[in-house]
């Protein structure tokens, strides 16, 4: 593949603020996208995220009002994302979800399974003691779905479509409508990001970025 392609979609990838509303994104090229989230890396494996698609205006609605970043996006984007990080009770070491991933999704046989589980508890406990408190462990959820929020982004810059990223709420009366309205259980996800996709409305501003000696050290 032509090197300049790719960084030609990083060029043209921006923080879309407002779509073209009707211009819709076509069945085929969203579930590339998505594909492309599916097939991201995660710390053991673990996919620690779920994604909801909210293609209903009622349901975008809800969302609004706790949603200061997305007022130009959730109205006209073509296709409306919320990634949802797991939490403790799905992601700790000894969590019956976890042994079953292992073993169903990464069909690991069974001494491998204790294996790994053992690295794994030593990596929650004193690596990167995310047992301290609930938000250490849903921080290092969040962090990974950054990983599949970034290909996503990328994979749209590459066939043309716009994206935004969005951090801009209110986050506990986001999880408050997930709860409500999307039937999230809260005491296993929580709302990490929003991303909206779609075909720009007017031509973005220059990019700008620091040059690379600014930000690379080399040893």
């Amino acid at each position: 593949m032509d090197k300049q392609i790719i960084l030609d979609a990083f060029m043209f990838r921006h923080a879309c603020k407002e779509f073209d509303p009707d211009i819709k994104i076509s069945e085929e090229d969203f579930l590339f996208i998505l594909e492309t989230a599916r097939l991201s890396p995660s710390s053991f494996g673990f996919e620690p995220w779920q994604f909801l698609v909210v293609q209903d205006m009622n349901f975008r609605m809800k969302l609004l009002p706790h949603t200061w970043g997305g007022k130009g996006q959730i109205p006209t984007a073509s296709h409306f994302l919320v990634c949802l990080a797991m939490k403790t009770p799905l992601l700790k070491f000894d969590s019956l979800g976890i042994a079953d991933f292992m073993r169903q999704i990464q069909e690991l046989p069974e001494d491998r399974i204790t294996a790994r589980t053992e690295y794994y508890a030593t990596f929650q406990q004193s690596d990167f003691r995310l047992l301290d408190n609930d938000r250490a462990m849903f921080d290092w959820a969040g962090k990974q779905c950054y990983i599949a929020q970034a290909n996503m982004m990328t994979a749209a810059a590459l066939i043309g479509i716009d994206s935004c990223p969005i951090e801009g709420f209110a986050q506990d009366k986001v999880d408050e409508v997930l709860a409500e309205d999307f039937g999230v259980d809260l005491n296993e996800f929580g709302v990490a990001y929003m991303l909206a996709f779609g075909y720009r409305a007017k031509p973005p501003k220059r990019k700008t970025r620091r040059p690379l000696e600014q930000m690379v050290r080399w040893f």
